[in-house]
């Protein structure tokens, strides 16, 4: 069990044997300690006052003598400054902990706990490529599956194809238009970016169309319905649902191209999935529900024949589930997608990565399927994140602003290649070993960088400040592991006869030594609160802020030169299990450390 854990766990101990007073653990804060005051963790002692009719100073020295009483191998000391409670963590707790962590690969990892979470990510329309939106989707989505697994639950990777539509349609019919038989293939062009730019085609026609005839004299709103070329894409929507042998043959063909794109870049950016859904097979589930609902009342059917929730009660309105025509819109079919996923993997928690735009949408889903009574109901998560804009502002696709994911990683590998090569440090690698250390740092400035942030909060993705090797950035941690592994590399090809190593024995810790002790120890906290937070900004900001302390204490004092034997075990330990957490904390990033930069 870690301090945290151990602090919280003796405080409610306190309570009940010297105030016979319950306190829910949950309820206990615990904080690190200020730099400027002396302990290593803090007790918020305000909460507490009241119930317990004691001033802050006398509720602190009550439990802080307890807590150096009964755990003396935990803490070795406290002071009280404005009613909190600040605990000085023994040097021999610390030591004991590096001895028995500073060689496990697996530290900070929870055992199976027999719990299934599914996560849905990536969701991508299959009439244009991935862009920069769909990176911080598959990032979060990829990186809080890992992170639930990390906790000791068996995860579940989704995503769900929306490949039928309007929208695929209109790829579809610009292609038969001004494709004159060009295939990825012929053109030598990646099969999503190939249908993408027939998806903007169609927007340009569409847009020049409906020009025309509003210069003709058509109201907008008419012109807007009545271009042919929409007309068409309608007309296309009616066959594809008709089954019209050569529309489907062509829906097929072209979502191939779009697949093997998409497969191209989702193993370049290290995102996978457990099992893909297909809008196409799903679209139709649902309906039986409807019918369901409308039996027991949850639903009302209108005169014209269409099928709605009223949800003003719950704050919202009402919620069409079926058309008039019978046909399911995309409420209905995400009900009965909730259900076969359920049926199909039996999992408890159900965790859709989707931007927040579609607030609404999620909640109303899950009230639905609540008033349903499905057992699939209350495990509805919708994890809502915000969009990334570029420091231009919004993207969109109709118009072909939009930044290919393909494209930006291209340009990230190029900007690390650049400030790599400005740094001067790469004579001993090969042109493979280059490569492959510039798609490493690339990729880390990327996925660190739209990690990094709370997945709620909008951002503003920078590229050159995201591969700022001095920065809150990737490359900062990814040079931290390697210059670890350089100081490791030496040590073991110094003669130990020369400079025996002494066991790392509780001696007094240095300020650094023990802050970064301190912040090692906590690493298994930091993934339960990554977890519980759904949030990969968590580890990016732990793992950032253990990088930094390492190099104050590497700044300050050396490693392999230590001044006594001792203090060089202890160091090159500290440095052996730091290695090993930031590996396994840019591990949960989707993140690669180099063992050489």
């Amino acid at each position: 069990m870690d301090i945290i854990s151990e602090l919280k766990k003796g405080i409610h101990a306190a309570m009940v044997q010297v105030f016979q007073h319950h306190v829910d653990i949950a309820d206990v804060q615990v904080n690190e300690t200020k730099p400027e005051f002396e302990g290593d963790y803090t007790v918020v002692l305000f909460s507490f006052v009241k119930s317990l009719r004691k001033s802050p100073d006398e509720l602190g020295q009550l439990l802080g003598g307890y807590l150096v009483a009964n755990h003396p191998d935990l803490f070795s000391g406290f002071n009280i400054i404005k009613g909190f409670l600040n605990l000085v963590v023994a040097d021999s707790h610390l030591t004991h902990f590096l001895e028995q962590h500073h060689q496990n690969a697996g530290f900070g990892k929870k055992a199976a706990n027999q719990r299934r979470v599914m996560v849905e990510y990536s969701s991508p329309n299959t009439n244009k490529p991935l862009h920069m939106g769909h990176l911080r989707n598959n990032f979060i989505g990829w990186s809080v599956a890992e992170i639930y697994k990390a906790n000791g639950y068996d995860t579940v990777k989704t995503c769900i194809a929306n490949d039928r539509g309007i929208h695929i349609c209109k790829s579809m019919i610009a292609w038969q238009l001004f494709g004159n038989g060009q295939t990825p293939a012929s053109t030598g062009q990646k099969g999503d970016h190939f249908v993408g730019d027939y998806y903007v085609m169609f927007g340009t026609a569409y847009k020049k169309q409906v020009e025309e005839l509003v210069a003709g004299g058509m109201e907008r709103e008419l012109a807007e319905k009545e271009a042919p070329i929409m007309r068409a894409a309608q007309q296309m929507l009616v066959d594809w649902e008709a089954g019209k042998p050569d529309v489907m043959e062509l829906w097929k063909t072209m979502n191939s191209w779009v697949y093997e794109g998409f497969e191209a870049t989702y193993k370049r950016i290290g995102s996978d999935f457990d099992k893909i859904y297909y809008e196409s097979d799903t679209y139709v589930l649902g309906k039986n529900l409807v019918s369901e609902g409308l039996k027991k009342g949850v639903f009302f059917q209108k005169e014209d024949g269409s099928v709605w929730i009223d949800l003003t009660a719950e704050g919202l309105d009402q919620k069409i589930v079926q058309r008039k025509d019978g046909t399911a819109v995309y409420i209905t079919q995400d009900i009965g997608l909730a259900v076969h996923k359920y049926e199909e993997f039996k999992h408890e928690l159900s965790i859709y990565v989707v931007g927040d735009e579609q607030n609404y949408h999620f909640k109303v889903l899950k009230l639905i399927c609540q008033k349903l009574g499905l057992p699939s109901a209350d495990g509805i998560f919708h994890l809502s994140y915000g969009m990334v804009e570029l420091p231009t502002g919004r993207m969109k696709t109709r118009e072909g602003t939009v930044v290919d994911a393909d494209d930006l990683v291209d340009e990230m590998v190029a900007i690390s290649k650049k400030h790599t090569e400005e740094l001067g440090k790469v004579q001993d690698f090969t042109e493979s070993e280059l490569s492959a250390l510039y798609d490493t740092l690339g990729m880390g400035a990327l996925k660190f960088y739209l990690l990094r942030v709370d997945p709620k909060k909008r951002m503003i993705f920078n590229p050159e400040e995201s591969i700022d090797f001095h920065g809150f950035t990737g490359p900062f941690v990814q040079y931290t592991h390697a210059r670890i592994k350089s100081i490791l590399r030496k040590d073991q090809q110094k003669p130990r006869s020369a400079d025996p190593i002494e066991p790392a024995r509780a001696s007094p810790l240095l300020k650094l030594e023990k802050e970064l002790l301190v912040s090692l120890e906590k690493y298994p906290s930091v993934l339960e609160q990554a977890c519980m937070e759904m949030s990969p900004s968590v580890i990016a900001n732990y793992a950032f802020s253990l990088a930094k302390s390492f190099n104050a204490l590497y700044a300050e004092h050396s490693v392999t030169h230590a001044e006594t034997g001792e203090k060089r075990a202890l160091r090159l330990k500290i440095a052996q299990l730091t290695a090993i957490v930031i590996q396994s904390a840019m591990a949960l990033l989707g993140i690669a450390v180099p063992e050489r930069m």
